[in-house]
């Protein structure tokens, strides 16, 4: 159904055949379709990353410039995205506006209570190639590939000890404050 006086429509006769979202005109279907088969034509100048579309290209350039045009009014703090200073303002307002329906528990984004979910779903989508083992995020899995590959990110300033986790690295480093 058209909205009469507006250019919005509610109606979206173009479908994408591969995820099924609509779209209003054809050109917007055309702009998704990119999305699918990876085709960026609009290039990073300074390191060559490739976006669908050119906000996106802007807000990416802003990592390389510093730029933070988005303010919080309440502790100054800046963001490169209008969408990052409206979850930010949620620290001061408290609000929570997504609810767990299984245990009632309430999160700032979507995404945090996504993951909460995995805790009654059981889902564990992130699996390690090495050995099959299954994590629940992917920040778990690349944690635990450190048994594979041996590598230790995270050195003691104090004695260059290494550690595979930071939460390690903060215990060590406890010892040389008493020797101190």
């Amino acid at each position: 159904m058209e909205v009469k006086g507006t250019v919005h429509s509610v109606e979206k006769p173009y479908t994408c055949s591969v995820c099924g979202r609509g779209f209003c005109q054809s050109s917007g279907l055309s702009k998704h379709k990119r999305s699918h088969t990876g085709e960026k034509l609009w290039k990073c100048g300074d390191c060559g990353k490739g976006f669908n579309y050119p906000s996106d290209l802007e807000t990416h350039r802003r990592s390389h410039t510093g730029e933070r045009p988005f303010t919080c009014l309440q502790c100054g703090k800046g963001f490169t995205q209008s969408s990052d200073l409206l979850k930010h303002q949620r620290v001061h307002t408290g609000e929570r506006p997504f609810t767990c329906s299984e245990c009632g528990n309430r999160f700032t984004e979507s995404s945090t209570l996504l993951k909460h979910q995995r805790v009654h779903t059981g889902e564990r989508p992130f699996t390690c190639l090495e050995c099959g083992k299954e994590f629940t995020t992917s920040s778990h899995l690349l944690r635990h590939q450190r048994v594979h590959t041996g590598e230790r990110p995270f050195a003691c300033c104090e004695c260059e000890k290494r550690f595979t986790r930071s939460s390690a690295l903060l215990r060590h480093q406890r010892v040389h404050k008493q020797l101190q």
